[in-house]
């Protein structure tokens, strides 16, 4: 078993125990049921959240918030039936994930996840702000995109950071790193 500690921030008992389930198999795995819960379980041993955005005492933005406030340097994926809108542009969430979602799909996203943590800074920023960009994609059309400067403003940041990340991948040996990067270009 991994050392990785994933927190699974879920107000559904049955949905939380399912993927804490699922993800026991592999992970040591922690349960939060509302945000205040959540803040308590998080500690410098968790390297992934799986996010609810709708929780009972504190919702999941102002949960990622006060982690990010925190310093907090784990990955953070909203794993929510909230269908994103254009406030995700400015949360600090790596990866977005609409409800349901089956086991394969939590494993290789929290797989996904702890292999991003390793990537120099811009690359996680660059990750994240593609999803962000793929979420936004997949809920409205090219027209409704077109002309929000908030998702200009995201084009434009993803331009820059795949411009800044260009040559990072030469400097490391490691293939999949290769490969998931040159797939960004």
């Amino acid at each position: 078993m991994s050392k990785d500690v994933i927190l699974v921030v879920e107000d559904e008992p049955e949905l939380a125990n399912l993927y804490s389930g699922w993800l026991a198999e592999k992970y040591p795995v922690r349960v939060a049921n509302d945000g205040p819960e959540a803040l308590e379980e998080f500690d410098e041993d968790v390297e992934v959240v799986l996010l609810d955005r709708e929780l009972p005492g504190m919702n999941g933005s102002a949960v990622l918030s006060m982690l990010r406030d925190r310093g907090a340097d784990c990955q953070v994926a909203m794993v929510t039936a909230v269908e994103p809108e254009m406030d995700v542009v400015e949360m600090g969430f790596d990866a977005y994930v609409t409800k349901p979602v089956r086991e394969d799909e939590l494993f290789e996203l929290v797989d996904h996840l702890l292999h991003r943590r390793v990537y120099d800074e811009n690359v996680r920023k660059l990750f994240a702000a593609i999803s962000k960009q793929i979420a936004l994609e997949n809920e409205y059309s090219r027209e409704e995109l077109a002309d929000d400067p908030q998702y200009q403003y995201l084009l434009a940041e993803i331009e820059k950071l795949r411009d800044e990340t260009a040559d990072l991948a030469e400097q490391f040996d490691d293939e999949n790193f290769r490969t998931a990067l040159s797939s960004l270009q």
